[in-house]
């Protein structure tokens, strides 16, 4: 039987490793490329018509893997790609959708295999997890946010005014400092500035801009 070939993007080296001893005890896929970065991952790619790819979303060099399934979708829509990531980002499950990825995982909550995962992705289906990792922000779960509230707060963690935000989303200043005001109340940080810090270090939102 011909195995499928994989590619494996991410930039933990752990991450890489489990993948690969994973994919190599099995008799369906062969690993041909392990790399760090998402960089030039479309490349690589077209070089060897990679069945699937597994894709860590963010990366230490600052790329980032949705704008490496753009490409990789473009010059090469015939290859799965499966996002795989350990943050909760809420906004990646639909960007990786609009992108076409095909499935999505993440590393240290999902209830399902990645091998699982991977055989189900090839056989045509599209998996996808209900809702993100939920995680604890101050007083409050990240259930407890509106979408609104994190979109205030993922401008937050990049150090912006509150007139950028409110120019940025089109909504006007007094409407941001009462989703921060609120969003304060439910944390119990005392200010702007911890709700940020906390915020960037529970991965609650990440910006990639």
């Amino acid at each position: 039987m011909k195995k499928k070939k994989v590619m494996i993007v991410d930039d933990q080296f752990i991450s890489r490793e489990l993948f690969e001893m994973y994919i190599k005890a099995s008799e369906e896929y062969e690993v041909i490329y392990s790399i760090e970065s998402a960089a030039f991952a479309d490349v690589f790619v077209m070089r060897n018509k990679i069945d699937l790819v597994l894709m860590d979303i963010l990366m230490n060099d600052g790329s980032n893997g949705l704008d490496a399934a753009v490409k990789i979708k473009k010059n090469s829509p015939g290859t799965k790609i499966i996002a795989v990531t350990s943050m909760p980002e809420h906004s990646w499950i639909e960007e990786a959708k609009k992108i076409g990825i095909e499935s999505f995982w993440y590393k240290e909550t999902s209830k399902e295999k990645i091998l699982d995962v991977m055989n189900r992705t090839m056989e045509g289906e599209s998996v996808y997890p209900e809702q993100t990792p939920e995680v604890r922000l101050g007083n409050a779960l990240s259930t407890e946010f509106t979408r609104r509230e994190l979109e205030v707060l993922r401008y937050m963690t990049t150090g912006v005014s509150n007139s950028s935000i409110a120019q940025k989303l089109g909504i006007s200043e007094n409407t941001v400092k009462n989703h921060i005001r609120h969003m304060m109340e439910k944390t119990g940080c005392k200010n702007r500035t911890e709700l940020a810090i906390k915020a960037r270090v529970s991965g609650i939102v990440i910006s990639m801009e």
